[in-house]
């Protein structure tokens, strides 16, 4: 099975998340995270697989730099989708600005992309996430609307990768619920991250998720909804954002600190005279591979894999 699109990853959630007779209980997100190294796209995968869950794999523009060439994570996405038919995924270039790369990205077969001009004025950021939406719903190799396009309105505090934005900045920077019609409807984006309180990277206290923002937003519009800064954000969160409607929630930093956790634990028991990398690194996979399928549990989306294919084929 061909990798999927964001948009087809998320559309039995987003059924689920617009239908006000649905119980709360029954919604459900799809778990969106980073990676940097290919046993963590294989890890991230084999705990969807564990969960019967859809997963989106994320590629950070630090972890780009790292990897060295789009065309390389593109072609892993694919040949990992060949060996696990059964998880529906999607290869999602995360926080881009240029508009090039993006587009780039789009042509080598990665099945969403994010536009980030949520620093931009609010015109700026429609008429570029409206060029990046138009190319990449017809320029995919998967025929059209082959590749899904997410935007942000409004921006988050904290650091991660490229991203760096001050609590004072964000602050001053919520999802304006007035606002998201207009810009959905502009752009043609297939799925909105907001900003309601979250931030990238560990947090110092426990967040305070903005619920009544959410309610609005997600009134306001109806496409997908995107929670960014998902580490550390408390389980009783997690589940009240989903019932409210989120369809989608990123984890980034908390995947490295179990990835590297589980690694530095493995080259402290090996004895001195072991040599296998594998022996380093596969703990660290399988630490991935545990924590996916946790959070799946979390985000509810844990025995959804079938529901995911139904909706598409």
């Amino acid at each position: 099975m061909p990798l999927i699109t964001m948009k087809q990853v998320m559309a039995d959630s987003l059924k689920k998340a617009l239908d006000p007779n649905v119980d709360p209980k029954e919604r459900y997100a799809v778990g969106a995270f980073n990676f940097s190294t290919i046993p963590e796209m294989v890890g991230i995968v084999e705990g969807a697989r564990e969960a019967k869950s859809p997963v989106i794999m994320m590629l950070s523009l630090g972890a780009l730099k790292y990897i060295g060439s789009l065309e390389l994570v593109a072609a892993t996405a694919r040949g990992i989708a060949k060996q696990y038919p059964e998880v529906p995924f999607v290869l999602h270039l995360d926080h881009a600005t240029d508009l090039e790369m993006i587009k780039h990205a789009v042509v080598c077969g990665f099945t969403n992309v994010m536009i980030d001009a949520s620093s931009e004025s609010f015109e700026t950021n429609i008429a570029k996430s409206k060029e990046i939406a138009d190319f990449a719903h017809k320029h995919s190799p998967y025929g059209i609307n082959g590749c899904s396009v997410e935007a942000e309105l409004g921006m988050l505090a904290g650091h991660e990768d490229n991203i760096n934005v001050s609590e004072e900045d964000a602050g001053k920077a919520y999802t304006d619920p007035a606002l998201v019609a207009e810009f959905v409807e502009k752009t043609g984006i297939d799925a909105l991250a907001v900003a309601i309180g979250t931030a990238h990277g560990f947090y110092k206290a426990a967040p305070e998720i903005k619920f009544d923002l959410l309610a609005e937003i997600r009134k306001n519009t109806d496409t997908a909804l995107v929670l960014h800064g998902g580490t550390g954000v408390p389980e009783e969160d997690f589940r009240k954002c989903v019932a409210m409607g989120m369809s989608k929630i990123n984890v980034g930093t908390g995947l490295k600190k179990v990835y590297t956790d589980a690694v530095r634990e493995a080259i402290a028991t090996l004895p001195a005279d072991e040599y296998d990398p594998r022996k380093i690194v596969g703990p660290g996979r399988k630490a991935i591979a545990a924590e996916i399928a946790a959070k799946s549990e979390f985000f509810n989306c844990a025995g959804k894999a079938d529901a995911v294919l139904k909706s598409i084929y």
